[in-house]
């Protein structure tokens, strides 16, 4: 009967171990899931950023007549 008993406590720490890890793994996924979702917005907004600091200058350039 005490041999039982200890099993069972192990067997509920590992269930334990395990409803953790997979707590662990479904918060890494979420976050990841978010990065990768807004990346897409994050390089198109400095793609625009950049092409505007670019081609301002030039065009003021142009404009004014500095080249």
């Amino acid at each position: 009967m005490a041999g039982s008993i200890i099993r069972m406590a192990a067997i509920e720490k590992m269930v334990d171990d395990i409803r953790y890890k997979g707590q662990i793994l479904a918060r890494t996924n979420k976050v990841e899931s978010a990065i990768s979702g807004s990346g897409v917005v994050g390089f198109g907004a400095g793609i625009a950023i950049a092409f505007i600091l670019i081609l301002v200058p030039i065009l003021i350039l142009f404009v004014t007549g500095g080249i």
